[in-house]
């Protein structure tokens, strides 16, 4: 990776930490609303100790979390994990400091959506999703309910996606159980929907799983990322060229949103001249991925 590209990793991953804090001071913390997630978390907290902000709660629970994820996963938690778990809620505090907690006051009360939750969801989730796709392009997490997700994948065996969806669901009757507003759970429902819809534009033009079909010379290094570094399984299809009518080895794998660029930046890497199609997955069944229904 050249230069350019490393800063503008960079730069996504402090824009992004920015997006997030936004969205939680301006629109999802004063409103109580509890989208998932260790700042999820930390609002509810905060409801029951105001005393203590929710990027303090946050960083308190992201700490812990960090040093299990390196235990467990080692290298997979690079640097730009610890800088957006880390930068995220120092940014949070910092924005409360300087312009409160209230709506009615915050930025003079331009922004005060109190007669329109709903709205606050909106924008909330627009920029929580906005700000987690920019440091998910890194190949980075956010850290938090994320590391959470990929423990309870990996010893329960089941796909991130569905770890994810369980945790934050707890969090989120956890703020049922503490505020006891019914209708607080629906406007998380609505936030997590916005964010997660955003995810998927910015991360990859919205698509859910990937199909690959990858032609290359340097196919057995490949595959061997895709085994070992990806933990994936694959196929091989016999093929060959309509002109020459060389034989060729054809990679068939089907991968998660997230690893379609980590595939992309390896192929790049090993063999530029390679040849990859990218076509959407409109549903995969199987192991890694969602199981079939019991009849």
């Amino acid at each position: 990776m050249n230069t350019q590209q490393q800063i503008r990793q960079w730069a996504y991953v402090v824009v992004g930490s920015i997006l997030i804090a936004t969205a939680y001071v301006l629109f999802i913390t004063p409103y109580r609303i509890v989208p998932g997630g260790v700042y999820g978390m930390g609002v509810v907290l905060n409801y029951l100790f105001p005393k203590i902000q929710v990027g303090t709660y946050g960083l308190s629970m992201d700490i812990p979390l960090l040093l299990i994820g390196f235990r467990l996963f080692g290298a997979r938690f690079g640097a730009k994990t610890v800088v957006a778990a880390l930068l995220t809620p120092v940014i949070m505090d910092g924005m409360t400091w300087m312009i409160g907690s209230d709506p009615a006051t915050m930025l003079g009360g331009k922004i005060d959506l109190a007669g329109d939750v709903l709205l606050s969801c909106l924008f909330g989730g627009t920029l929580l999703g906005a700000g987690v796709g920019l440091i998910l392009k890194t190949h980075a997490t956010s850290g938090g309910t994320d590391i959470i997700a990929m423990i309870a994948s990996r010893y329960l065996h089941m796909p991130i996606s569905r770890a994810v969806l369980y945790v934050d669901s707890l969090v989120v009757l956890f703020g049922l159980a503490v505020l006891g507003d019914w209708r607080l759970p629906l406007y998380s429902l609505v936030t997590i929907f916005v964010s997660s819809r955003v995810i998927d534009y910015i991360v990859d033009g919205g698509s859910g799983d990937k199909l690959l079909f990858i032609l290359s010379e340097r196919h057995a290094e490949i595959r061997d990322f895709i085994l070992d570094g990806l933990e994936r399984g694959g196929t091989y299809i016999k093929a060959s060229g309509m002109y020459t009518g060389a034989d060729k080895e054809m990679i068939f794998v089907v991968v998660s949103r997230r690893e379609v660029s980590l595939i992309r930046d390896r192929i790049r890497q090993v063999d530029p001249e390679a040849f990859m199609i990218v076509v959407d997955a409109h549903e995969t069944l199987g192991e890694g991925f969602k199981t079939f229904e019991k009849p």
